[in-house]
This record gives structure tokens, sequence and C-alpha cells, in this order.
């Protein structure tokens, strides 16, 4: 393939308030070896100079557009809206405060097009011994690596590429804070095959501002992403596992709901313990069941 007949990537930056990172990330896009992208920067209402930065690199290259929100939108609707301006075939995700080695968009492109009927893929996953990267996962595998084997819907939306048809058939993210991606990857995986890849295309920087970093240790957002994945295991339409394994699936996420309000209530950690009981009744959790 020349340069002319390789795919489009749409590289989406939303950005709010990342003035001392955006331009190493912008620098990491640039940088890549891969030629054919176009950098989609959307501040959703910066109070800072990220905006003013992000213009002078889109002054010396016309590969660059920015786009400033008339409010602010939030994290998920915000990358939705990064979306719907891409032009790509496939569109990847770097977050203002993170970052793309050079040859990482390389990488990722040649890595899904080997495998033309996956409509995703992720990376910075640890290596599997059973087969070496890049390999595809059909719907029902990844149901049952992710479960059963090693992880895969816990990674931020830095490790994935997504070709554009399919984001649009699914809607885009579902806009839940801190569970959109979760879910994400849980639909996409009903939708269409999955290509699995390593480690070392993607830097993930880890801050005190982010809004990760500050609640990362509050047990809401355990709380949020067990009733996340009950429900979706409970009322989805056509996951493709069997009756057996989707009841043991959704029993098991709706015990480890249980067993963090027993265990936090047990231990006199009466707010922990409030929140989650908070969490679960507003899913209409029915402790009968236990």
């Amino acid at each position: 393939m020349n340069n002319t007949e390789k795919p489009l990537v749409s590289v989406l930056m939303t950005s709010y308030n990342r003035s001392k990172y955006i331009a190493s990330a912008i620098e990491s896009v640039m940088a890549s070896t891969y030629a054919h992208w176009e950098l989609i920067i959307v501040d959703d209402r910066s109070s800072d100079d990220t905006v003013a930065i992000a213009r002078r690199f889109a002054e010396q290259d016309q590969r660059i557009r920015v786009y400033i929100n008339e409010k602010n939108l939030g994290d998920y609707p915000n990358r939705n809206h990064a979306a719907s301006l891409a032009k790509g075939k496939y569109i990847k995700y770097v977050d203002a405060d993170d970052a793309i080695y050079p040859w990482g968009l390389d990488i990722l492109v040649t890595c899904m097009e080997q495998f033309p009927e996956a409509g995703w893929g992720l990376c910075s996953l640890d290596q599997f011994s059973a087969s070496p990267y890049p390999f595809v996962l059909q719907p029902e595998e990844s149901f049952m690596h992710h479960n059963f084997k090693a992880s895969l819907f816990h990674k931020a939306p830095l490790s994935a590429i997504i070709r554009k048809d399919l984001f649009d058939a699914v809607g885009g993210f579902s806009g839940k804070r801190q569970m959109s991606d979760v879910e994400m990857w849980h639909i996409l995986s009903l939708k269409s095959p999955l290509v699995l890849m390593p480690h070392g295309i993607v830097w993930y920087r880890a801050h005190e501002e982010q809004e990760s970093a500050q609640i990362r240790a509050e047990i809401i957002v355990r709380a949020r992403y067990l009733v996340a994945v009950w429900h979706f295991y409970r009322d989805y339409p056509g996951i493709p596992i069997s009756t057996v394994v989707r009841s043991q699936l959704e029993s098991r996420y709706r015990k480890q709901l249980y067993r963090s309000f027993r265990n936090n209530f047990l231990k006199g950690r009466w707010k922990d313990a409030l929140t989650v009981y908070r969490a679960m009744k507003d899913n209409q959790y029915d402790f009968k069941q236990l």
C-alpha cells in the first residue's frame, strides 16, 4: 500500500485546561511515521492557554483542526462530538495529556487491516501465552476471553481504535460518567470481531489533575462499574454466549456488589457501605435474591 492507498485515521483529541500537556500530545501525533492522519482537537471551554497552544500547531500543519464547543459538554459527549467531525476510516482517541508513539498509528492500522471483518481493536495488553499479537476474537470469544481468561474491557479510549462506521452504528458513547467506555466495549463486541494488540503503542500519563486520579479510590466508581456490567448481562439482547454462562456472569457481578456492601458495612466504613447501597438501590437491585 502506498500513502494514497492507506486509510485515513482521524486522531481525536478532546481537551479541557490541558495547557501543561497538550503540546507534547500534539507533537506525538505529528511525529507519526504513518502520514495519512488528521488531528481533530475539540476544546471543552478551557480557561487556560490550551486553545492558543493548539492553534499554533494548526498553523503549522493543515492536517490539524481546532474546534471550541459553544458550551462545556463533559468528557464522553465531547468524545462523541469529536467523532462526528472525523473523516477517516478509523478513529483513534489520544487525550490531550497522553501520547502515541511514532510507530503507533502504523502498527494499529497494519494490525486492523489484516482483519477486514473486525470493526475495532484494543492495544496495551499483556502477553497472551496461547497466541502472539495481533489476533482476532469473534464476539463470543471476546466475552469468554474477558470474563474467563484476561480482562479486556477495562481499557481506556486511548487503547482503542474503532472503525468510524461501527462507532456511528452503535450511536457513540452513552455519556454515563466514568462508565461509558466499559459499556461501549461490551456493546462493540456484540457487533463486531475484536483485534487484540500488544503494549508499546500508546503512552498514558498519570497526574493529579486527572479526574481518574481524583476518584480512583472512591468506592462509587467500582460500584458503578459493577452495576453497569451487571445490567449489561441481565438486560442487553443478543449477547453471544449461552444462557447458562450469561446467568453465571450476571450472578457474579451481582454478588460482587453485595460483597462490597457487606464488607464495608462489617468493617465500619458506613459512608462507603451507604454509597454502594445507594448504587444498588438506584438500579433495582433485589436484596431478596441473596
